[in-house]
């Protein structure tokens, strides 16, 4: 008999859902917009401390909009971490700019200031830098958007992974002129998709949610002096997150409860480590991940085959964006002289462990057990 599938990170639902959704479908406001999208970007920018949010349909519209919000044309440069999901680098080259990818730094994992300054003395006048809070824990952003002002660069964070992250009392996605979020099914809560963007420019986020509905000039009839995007959330998924937010703080709770089993767990075993989290940061643990000791028995594929094979979902860290043969020419950014990037010993020598909040406590064990047994 096969055994019970255990997820990675699956959504989670608790009915507070269905009651946005169904007073959607009473009132027939089931189409893009309607009084459920403006009360959850009123909620999250609440939650977050952000001044202005606008919904749309995916966290890569987000970034998308911040890009063109911040001016990025063809053949500019925008900084970007090589750690990372595709989706924090595609915008930058659907508006036919150029990314430079940046290396990590150990304390993170996220982009090293270090290797953002030797960027900056490469290319002087990049037109965006895009920081990302991987696998939930901020980065150092101190470092990052001290070089951004000296630099006169506009810094947009990718907080995909990091809502109710906090840094130094404050939430991730609110210290760029920019952020953006992700409500993605795996995340740490989901409309099933969509993103939002926030900004305390209220002028850029009213042009956001013009960009959003096609560009549609106000006229009686349709008119579009500029390209626009069908990027706007429907009514009804944002019935949903209405409902997600409302458990975001339990979510993040039992992330982190999960982080500190497998901490716990593999404590006595020398050989693994579990990803860093920033001292000054309050992380949402949205995903935890463990390396592997360099020259250990136990390779990366053993784990990850060890756990499929028990029907138990994981993956590997990102690959590099610089690895990646869509990029191929990019330039990339490293403090390592001849040797291994960071990123690319994170790549080689980790993985993202199952951080479902509805594993049980039977669930961990059986993870826990699989991966010890290993190590015998």
């Amino acid at each position: 008999m096969e055994r019970k599938r255990i997820y990675l990170s699956s959504p989670t639902m608790h009915g507070k859902e269905q009651e946005f959704v169904k007073e959607a479908f009473d009132t027939n406001w089931v189409a893009p917009l309607g009084p459920n999208v403006n009360e959850f970007e009123k909620e999250l920018a609440g939650y977050v401390g952000a001044s202005h949010a606008a919904a749309l349909a995916s966290g890569t519209a987000a970034i998308h909009l911040a890009l063109k919000l911040a001016g990025v044309k063809e053949g500019d440069i925008v900084f970007v971490p090589t750690l990372t999901f595709s989706a924090t680098c595609n915008p930058v080259v659907y508006e036919k700019a150029i990314p430079v990818f940046i290396d990590s730094e150990t304390d993170t994992w996220n982009m090293s200031p270090e290797a953002l300054e030797r960027a900056f003395e490469k290319y002087p006048h990049p037109k965006a830098v895009i920081a990302v809070h991987l696998y939930g824990t901020p980065a150092k952003l101190d470092e990052i958007m001290d070089i951004c002002k000296r630099h006169d660069t506009v810094l947009i964070e990718d907080a995909a992974e990091s809502l109710s992250s906090v840094y130094k009392g404050k939430q991730t996605g609110t210290f760029g002129k920019f952020g953006i979020y992700s409500f993605n099914g795996n995340k740490i809560i989901t409309t099933s998709g969509g993103g939002m963007l926030v900004s305390e420019d209220g002028d850029m986020i009213q042009k956001a949610r013009f960009l959003s509905t096609q560009a549609r000039d106000p006229a009686r009839h349709y008119q579009h002096s500029q390209i626009g995007y069908n990027y706007r959330m429907s009514n009804v998924i944002a019935g949903i997150g209405r409902g997600q937010l409302l458990s975001l703080e339990e979510h993040k709770r039992k992330k982190k409860e999960i982080y500190q089993r497998y901490q716990t767990a593999f404590s006595d075993i020398e050989e693994i480590t579990m990803n860093p989290l920033h001292p000054d940061g309050d992380a949402n643990c949205w995903l935890s991940c463990m390396t592997m000791a360099e020259g250990c028995k136990v390779k990366k594929d053993m784990v990850l085959d060890a756990l499929e094979a028990e029907n138990i979902e994981c993956r590997p860290i990102w690959k590099p964006m610089h690895l990646q043969p869509v990029f191929e020419g990019c330039d990339f950014i490293t403090l390592c002289q001849g040797g291994k990037s960071v990123a690319e010993d994170i790549f080689d020598r980790g993985v993202c462990l199952p951080s479902d909040i509805k594993n049980t406590d039977e669930d961990m064990e059986r993870i826990i057990g699989i991966i010890r047994e290993l190590y015998v």
